[in-house]
């Protein structure tokens, strides 16, 4: 999901919102992190995890890179820590977002012509 409410004001986010805008589980954002040293939130004096936007840009290159493209977690961990492959997987990542946001868009205009 793209970052576009007023919601984005906010500097942190917490791991059931991250993982609510990902698709993921919680506990997937959490075996990602020991995977991925790329993606390592703040966490609170309590263990409070705290992401930021360029985590859940992260999460999101993770996810693209592994439920999308299917490639291991090994596999995606190379592709990031590849020179400029980072910036190619967050375009890419970035594109597959905004394509599924325009799919839910035109499926509702066809709901909506169906209708008349």
């Amino acid at each position: 999901m793209a970052l576009n409410s007023d919601k984005d004001l906010k500097m942190f986010y917490s791991i059931k919102e991250v993982a609510d805008k990902i698709g993921v589980n919680e506990s997937t954002l959490r075996y990602w992190e020991n995977e991925f040293p790329q993606l390592s939130p703040k966490k609170s004096s309590n263990g409070v995890r705290k992401y930021t936007k360029d985590d859940i840009k992260t999460a999101h290159m993770i996810y693209h890179l592994v439920k999308e493209r299917k490639l291991t977690i090994a596999g995606a961990r190379q592709y990031l820590k590849g020179a400029g492959k980072r910036e190619v997987a967050e375009t890419n990542s970035h594109v597959v977002e905004r394509l599924k946001a325009i799919r839910e868009e035109l499926l509702g205009i066809k709901a909506a012509l169906d209708f008349l």
